[in-house]
């Protein structure tokens, strides 16, 4: 079991930032892109171009809100 010292955790402030999170997220679960992107019903092309920071019009948005409100997401392991 790993404690809270030894969890990675991630600043998100831009596409780039998401992606690199859920790389090494999925990278500690052990999955390919192939098997998340069919756990979470999406196309592994698609958590590829999320993967490297390509900049959707999804995550446009959200970083557009996170600036206007003058926050970021913190990324860190669930405890669920």
């Amino acid at each position: 079991m790993q404690t809270h010292a030894e969890t990675a955790r991630y600043s998100v402030y831009n596409a780039e930032g998401l992606g690199l999170a859920i790389q090494s997220y999925r990278e500690r679960a052990g999955l390919t892109q192939a098997e998340l992107a069919e756990l979470v019903g999406i196309h592994r092309s698609y958590l590829a171009e999320l993967e490297t920071g390509h900049v959707t019009e999804q995550t446009r948005r959200i970083v557009a809100l996170l600036k206007a409100l003058g926050a970021r997401i913190v990324v860190i392991e669930a405890d669920w």
